[in-house]
């Protein structure tokens, strides 16, 4: 039940490549500290959109969009091959018997059947995280060294690499036994049952996510008094965010991006945001991020993402089903597979739910992109900071495309490009001028 002598070898190849990518330039594309004001974009009697929002564009030059473009687009091709490595990996687990030896390895360690379950799915996890290593390492590590991303060592890395994959190994690992434990009691309907306990384990994530996920990867400490705290606990009381703290993180040590958050539901609800944006932007970036963020919050996103997302899952689990009693009735015996819920099922399971998902990728984007078009929209109300937005929208362009054609953004963006973002908040700024006329723009 081990690797393949050349899987290793691959690993250790591009391992030693990793160390040497490590100390690549930063090819990032910071603007300056402080929020960026164009003169086309101050507001005034002549005030016009389009050139508001050409001005901020142009704060990038030709390369800078260049390496974000090329970054971006590179991401639809590791998209494809990610769910190839998927795919193939589970194939090769099965076909080549592995499947039903760890199947029977268990069995032979007890009749649980629950528990002959989760020994196979940690089985099976651990072995597809180490035949797509190789590709992981490439794209989590070496890319993002080679486009500038990264703070992290290797070492610091793969540490962090296997962090994560004992989260996954507890949480989908629990997860999977209780679905093949449906898969046994519901009979034909399992996958309805499954949709539903799909709901029920994603506002799971959403809840302990802030209290036993974040903090093993970021040291969290509460935000000092100050302008920036005050602001922000002023946001959340104006916006019933039920919080009473800001936390702050070292995401420096991992990666060179902003971020921040409004996660948690049910008394975990937690506001944090990283030392990037604390320590590389101006008040009025913080406070349009935060008004985004608490959109997500007040607009129940989590909870709606949740309901479509469970939607979409059944809607997979179904297919699977069809799919997997097909191929059972065909290739069954020469597989060693007996039934739909043996534990040895779970590599066709992973590729057959792996091709539903890549081919849905384009409604699973739209349904996160509905719910970041209206947070955005919340934030620059809430915020009344449309500079803001549109800088804090400009220094993400590091990472994502500015200007993607329709078919582009439809098939590959979860949220809106940069472009959209300034040119909304533009529009908005030419809808409430007002606001500004007794104080000019800093």
């Amino acid at each position: 039940m081990k690797p393949s002598p050349d899987t290793i070898g691959a690993a250790l190849l591009i391992c030693l490549l990793a160390w040497q990518q490590a100390g690549a330039a930063d090819v990032s594309v910071a603007l300056p500290s402080g929020t960026v004001i164009p003169d086309a974009a101050q507001p005034g009697p002549d005030f016009d959109v389009d050139k508001a929002t050409a001005a901020y564009l142009a704060l990038l030059t030709p390369e800078q969009r260049a390496r974000s473009d090329g970054y971006f687009e590179g991401g639809y091709w590791l998209q494809l091959w990610n769910w190839l490595a998927t795919v193939a990996a589970a194939l090769l687990i099965v076909l080549t018997g592995w499947a039903a030896r760890i199947r029977d390895w268990t069995a032979r360690r007890t009749s649980r059947r629950w528990l002959q379950t989760l020994l196979f799915a940690v089985a099976f996890l651990v072995l597809l995280w180490l035949l797509t290593l190789p590709l992981t390492i490439y794209e989590d590590f070496i890319r993002e060294h080679q486009y500038g991303s990264s703070n992290l060592t290797f070492g610091g890395w793969f540490l962090e690499e296997l962090t994560s994959l004992a989260f996954v190994l507890l949480g989908l690992g629990l997860f999977i036994t209780a679905i093949y434990a449906l898969v046994r009691r519901a009979g034909a309907a399992w996958w309805a049952w499954a949709g539903g306990f799909t709901f029920l384990f994603l506002l799971f994530v959403i809840v302990v996510t802030p209290v036993f996920i974040n903090p093993a990867f970021n040291d969290y400490k509460p935000l000092p008094p100050g302008p920036t705290r005050d602001a922000i606990l002023a946001l959340a009381r104006a916006n019933d965010v039920p919080v009473h703290e800001v936390s702050w993180y070292d995401a420096s040590r991992q990666t060179k991006r902003i971020s921040a958050h409004v996660a948690g539901m049910f008394g975990t609800t937690q506001i944090g945001l990283n030392d990037n944006l604390l320590e590389k932007t101006s008040l009025p970036e913080i406070r349009a991020a935060m008004a985004h963020e608490m959109g997500h919050y007040v607009l129940n996103h989590g909870l709606r993402h949740a309901v479509y997302l469970a939607l979409l899952y059944g809607i997979g689990f179904f297919v699977l089903d069809r799919a997997l009693t097909a191929v059972i009735a065909r290739w069954g015996e020469r597989l060693r597979i007996r039934e739909r819920a043996d534990p040895a099922t779970l590599p066709l399971v992973v590729a057959i739910l792996s091709t539903y998902l890549f081919v849905v990728t384009p409604l699973q984007n739209r349904i996160i992109y509905a719910g970041e078009v209206e947070a955005d929209l919340y934030g620059l109300n809430a915020s009344r900071e449309p500079h803001g937005f549109a800088t804090v929208a400009m220094r993400l362009a590091s990472y994502r495309k500015l200007e993607p054609g329709p078919i582009e953004k439809w098939l590959f963006y979860d949220h809106p490009s940069g472009r959209d973002r300034v040119e909304a908040s533009m529009r908005w700024l030419a809808e409430n001028q007002q606001l500004y006329e007794t104080k000019p723009v800093q």
